[in-house]
């Protein structure tokens, strides 16, 4: 016992000191994982030297201390974004963006980016027109579409006589004539999705108006995707579309910042035709003098090239780009979808080797970064729990908040500076918010880690009990563990705090010791679990065990943590995700921005 007791009031020990596992769990993209099970890369790698503390039994106790002198890595404040499809203009959610209730959900998520971009963005198209009634496509049951239009017409006159931000409170009747609009556009939705062939898309001037008034009213800043198959014959951008979209956001002056296409790679599958990687960073190279030519936009910043999974044929296509232009844009970009929304089941979202997939892409999409643009920042884009639109009762339920908080923690652990999340609203499964415009559970999750979590993480120091792995048998951690400064937004705390935040996958209860900097200080507990009887498919959470639910359509409920008293063992229920604040720690690392 006083062998633990010294190594982790010790602070971080020397390299040479340290036994071969617990250098593993020192490295730079391991740091704040602490594996209580090996993870897949380490193969037979030992259990940490421990003795089991007096008075304590079982082999659920693990010790943990953080290092508090300084961060592993910082990342942006707007680290947790927002993705909208292009859908929403198809579907007609687009005309509810001014909802009092969307608002105030998006505020509780600022700051962060809202990115517009998604499958069909290269088939939009901008059409600088004001009247939407006229100019709207799209089927619409017929007995209800003129009225339905009319509804849509008023609330555009009312909102263009508030100065500012324009709020809409749009009545309960027009509500559902939209959601019987939007089911049956999703079936055309999908229909294209699983096709793959996408009808052109038309974004009027009102409509970008409408998208940029929400983006300012909740505090987010706005990446507008340009369409990149508008090709001339010689294969290069036809940039006069988007040239007319820029002059417009210009004349109005909306900050945007810039992308050019969607997932570049699969053209050949979308138009028969592709685009390489080095024509792209030409087309991109276009963009941005196209860019500096607008006094408004002439230092914008510029993100790309959005490629899909790094596989071999991708990884080209990304060197392709950097070569050319590395240099021009701001971040470097991909996406990443877990698992096939079409054949998803609940237990998916427990497997710890789904959970360590994204490890391997992260390490390969940095090779070619840092061989081409050392330094250069890099953003996970678009990333949803399942493809294919997601699935009922599984991508909206609890269960879908392991994959997202694991991925929100290791990318942060591995520098990388912002995860787009893909969608706050969507015709799919993978959104934030339903059709309804109620939360869902990978919401309050996304809440939780805005008010709790700054942008400095911290390295874990871990001593504990581990089983031994069976020969040719690969243990992976099902009891995850990260660590950052308390965020400085959070005026419930003084800076200098410590937030936790833990991911149990076991069946079972374990417990977690603080020591060392940590001992004896107040936590706060913030318990995240599934509520009612659907378990881990409920599309509902409690907070310590009290329903989260918004008050009203302009006032996000208070998250009310639960005191533990100083020095209390954390008690981690199973399957479970759990953000605990250890309050006043003084951590070096953690008083200043």
């Amino acid at each position: 016992s006083e062998l633990i007791r010294g190594f982790l009031l010790s602070g971080m020990p020397s390299p040479n000191s340290c036994p071969p596992g617990l250098l593993a769990l020192m490295a730079p993209g391991l740091a704040l994982i602490a594996t209580f099970s090996l993870p897949s890369q380490a193969g037979d790698r030992r259990a940490l030297p421990a003795e089991k503390p007096p008075g304590v039994k079982g082999r659920t106790l693990i010790l943990l201390d953080v290092n508090t002198k300084s961060p592993v890595r910082i990342i942006s404040e707007n680290f947790l974004s927002l993705q909208l499809d292009p859908s929403i203009i198809h579907d007609g959610w687009l005309d509810f963006l001014s909802s009092r209730r969307l608002v105030t959900l998006a505020r509780g998520l600022a700051p962060a980016f809202l990115r517009f971009a998604g499958k069909r963005t290269d088939f939009l198209q901008f059409h600088n027109v004001k009247n939407p009634a006229k100019s709207r496509g799209g089927p619409g049951p017929d007995y209800y579409l003129k009225n339905y239009e009319d509804d849509i017409v008023r609330s555009d006159i009312a909102l263009d006589k508030q100065k500012g931000c324009k709020i809409a409170q749009h009545p309960d009747i027009m509500l559902e004539l939209q959601r019987e609009k939007a089911a049956q556009m999703h079936l055309v939705l999908l229909k294209e999705q699983f096709s793959n062939t996408y009808s052109n898309l038309t974004l009027t001037a009102r409509s970008l108006d409408k998208l940029y008034n929400f983006a300012d009213c909740s505090g987010l800043h706005l990446i507008f995707a340009l369409n990149a198959l508008r090709r001339n014959p010689n294969n290069s951008w036809n940039s006069s579309n988007a040239l007319s979209l820029l002059k417009y956001s210009a004349s109005k002056k909306y900050n945007i910042s810039w992308e050019l296409g969607n997932e570049p790679n699969n053209y050949r599958t979308l138009i028969g035709r592709s685009v390489n990687g080095s024509q792209l960073g030409k087309d991109y190279t276009q963009l941005r003098s196209l860019l500096q030519l607008i006094r408004t936009y002439s230092r914008a910043h510029l993100y790309g090239p959005n490629i899909g999974r790094p596989r071999k044929n991708v990884i080209a296509f990304l060197e392709g780009f950097m070569k050319v232009a590395g240099g021009t844009v701001d971040a470097v970009t991909w996406q990443h979808y877990y698992i096939d929304g079409r054949v998803a089941k609940v237990t998916d979202f427990l497997k710890t080797r789904l959970l360590d997939t994204l490890s391997d892409q992260i390490r390969k999409i940095q090779k070619v970064v840092n061989t081409y643009t050392p330094g250069k920042k890099i953003w996970l884009e678009g990333v949803g729990m399942t493809s294919a639109g997601g699935m009922n009762n599984l991508s909206d339920s609890y269960a879908a908040g392991f994959l997202w908080l694991n991925t929100l923690g290791l990318l942060a652990s591995q520098g990388i500076d912002v995860v787009v999340r893909h969608s706050f609203l969507d015709h799919g499964h993978n959104h934030l918010v339903d059709q309804n415009f109620n939360p869902l559970p990978d919401y309050w999750l996304s809440l939780l880690y805005k008010r709790l979590i700054g942008p400095k993480v911290l390295a874990i120091h871990v001593a504990g009990l581990q089983r031994k792995p069976r020969p040719g048998r690969v243990i992976r951690d099902k009891l995850r563990i990260y660590a950052h400064c308390t965020s400085y937004h959070n005026h419930n705390y003084v800076r200098g705090s410590i937030t936790l935040y833990i991911i149990n996958l076991h069946r079972s209860r374990k417990k977690i010791k603080l020591a060392g900097t940590l001992r004896d200080k107040i936590v706060h507990q913030y318990l995240l679990q599934p509520y009612g009887k659907d378990g881990l498919h409920s599309k509902s959470v409690q907070l310590n065990g009290q329903p989260l639910a918004m008050v009203d359509d302009g006032t996000l409920p208070e998250l009310k943590p639960r005191p533990l008293r100083a020095g209390r063992t954390l008690v981690i229920p199973p399957l479970t995700m759990s953000f605990y604040v250890v309050k006043n720690v003084n951590a070096l690392a953690c008083r200043y921005r």
